[in-house]
């Protein structure tokens, strides 16, 4: 930064062109790319590789990344606006697929017309994600190619990208010879032009190469630099995340402790109150029965004067109805008795549905992340995340751990249903046009992409790993 512009590699003729371009591309668009400018800027910069044919891109996949770009520009597609011919002033296609089909541009307006009505509803960020989407699998998309050559002297090119290193022969730039992913290297060494890939298995051979160009290493220092970066990023991610969860169950189990609690003295002031409820109700059973054994005791005297007998009618009287008042008061009371013996048979319930809600949250065992594959690239300064506090530890292997598996399954079961029509829609229209293909105007990389495709090779599985030969450096 130091440095005068003129100072670094520019043409010397006036005037000088400045492009803003990304250097390192991400490697998976819709969650790295998070504000929508740069994800435009980034999406015009792809597009323009592609069309530029520094990226390859097979013809039937880049009719459906040109009804992507059509939809971010237009909008909806309307019949009585879009009319024919509206797409023939719009570079959409590379020259190198205009010129492979006998195919008029009214005949690929047609057929990227036909796709762009199928986005309707699609916002202009949301058609260009699509298109990073599709172009992020295509198999040169961010590769930074060098040229090197082993200790043989052959030519080769050193491939540098968010996924790793990776080693090309010239002619084919789509499938790697070997490659080093990144977790996977322990150490990149070099003195004066070579330069050493130690990879982390020790049983692993090194890989040795040459290069004229200092700034291969730059490259590769910078990109893993950035993977560092963005690891240490996603860790700090984690850590704050699991900050945040720890805190909640901190808050789960005080209210669990607060209701518990409560339970445990509602259930005690019940359980009082059932106490004294039933003592009253056996007292006043017993005295109804007192009040009984007096009425009998009335009736059986016998007392023969009117005064006496209007007397003792009253007093019987007065017993019956006290008799009566002490049945109902007695049978109130063995009501509420059985009412409070409810309650606090619920109120025990809830309070074994509190401690049970405690046990699981203080039972819990820490959460340890698993990140065996980008711990061994991760740099040894990273901070250590220890969230075990007090008592309280916790992982998200049972409740949590399955929601989220059955989230990730269900949004892998929806990509898997879309990118199956969406492999039927490019199947359909490369048999469409396979009739109109010449032959002898075939590039090596249209060739070497028939060939990937016909053995069902992708950007993801035609990666080879190095084998374990012993420690004898690598010769390709």
């Amino acid at each position: 930064m130091d440095k005068k512009v003129l100072d670094h590699d520019v043409p010397t003729e006036e005037p000088v062109t400045f492009h803003f371009l990304a250097k390192f591309y991400p490697e998976n668009a819709e969650e790295e790319l998070v504000q929508e400018i740069t994800q435009h800027l980034f999406f015009l910069q792809v597009k323009k590789q592609i069309l530029d044919e520094k990226i390859y891109c097979p013809p039937e996949a880049s009719v459906l990344l040109a009804s992507y770009a059509v939809q971010a520009k237009y909008g909806d597609y309307d019949p009585n606006v879009h009319k024919r011919g509206f797409l023939a002033q719009e570079e959409l296609l590379p020259k190198r697929v205009i010129n492979l089909y006998q195919m008029t541009p009214e005949m690929w307006e047609e057929r990227i017309t036909a796709w762009y009505a199928e986005h309707r509803g699609r916002a202009r960020d949301e058609a260009e994600m699509e298109y990073l989407k599709i172009a992020q699998d295509l198999e040169m998309y961010g590769v930074n190619y060098f040229a090197i050559r082993n200790k043989k002297g052959t030519e080769l090119l050193l491939g540098v990208d968010a996924l790793g290193l990776h080693i090309y022969d010239p002619d084919n730039r789509l499938t790697p010879k070997i490659s080093f992913p990144w977790n996977e290297i322990r150490n990149i060494s070099y003195s004066d032009k070579e330069f050493t890939i130690k990879p982390l298995d020790k049983k692993i051979d090194v890989f040795k190469f040459n290069s004229s160009k200092l700034r291969v290493n730059k490259l590769m220092e910078r990109q893993r630099l950035a993977r560092e970066k963005q690891m240490r990023e996603e860790a700090e991610r984690t850590r704050d995340e699991l900050e945040r969860r720890l805190m909640q169950l901190k808050e789960e189990a005080t209210m669990a402790n607060e209701a518990l609690m409560r339970s445990e003295e509602t259930a005690d002031l019940l359980a009082e109150k059932a106490q004294i409820t039933e003592e009253e109700a056996k007292l006043l059973a017993q005295k109804a029965a007192e009040a009984e054994q007096e009425m009998q005791r009335i009736k059986a005297t016998a007392i023969r004067t009117e005064e006496e007998k209007r007397l003792m009618e009253q007093k019987v009287l007065e017993a019956e109805m006290l008799a009566l008042k002490m049945a109902e008061e007695s049978e109130r009371r063995a009501k509420e008795a059985d009412q409070l013996k409810q309650d606090l048979q619920e109120a025990r319930e809830s309070e074994r549905r509190a401690k049970q809600k405690l046990l699981e949250i203080t039972s819990k065992s820490s959460y340890t992340q698993s990140m065996n594959s980008s711990t061994t690239a991760l740099p040894t300064d990273l901070p250590s995340f220890n969230l075990i506090s007090e008592s309280l530890s916790f992982d998200f292997k049972d409740t949590d751990m399955k929601r989220l598996s059955m989230e990730i399954e269900k949004e892998k079961v929806e990509y898997m249903e879309k990118s199956k029509h969406l492999q039927e829609q490019l199947n359909e229209l490369k048999t469409e046009i396979e009739a109109l293909k010449l032959k002898e105007r075939e590039t090596a990389l249209d060739i070497l992409h028939n060939e990937n495709a016909s053995r069902g090779n992708s950007k993801h599985n035609t990666i080879k790993k190095p084998q374990a030969q012993g420690r004898r450096p690598i010769c390709i």
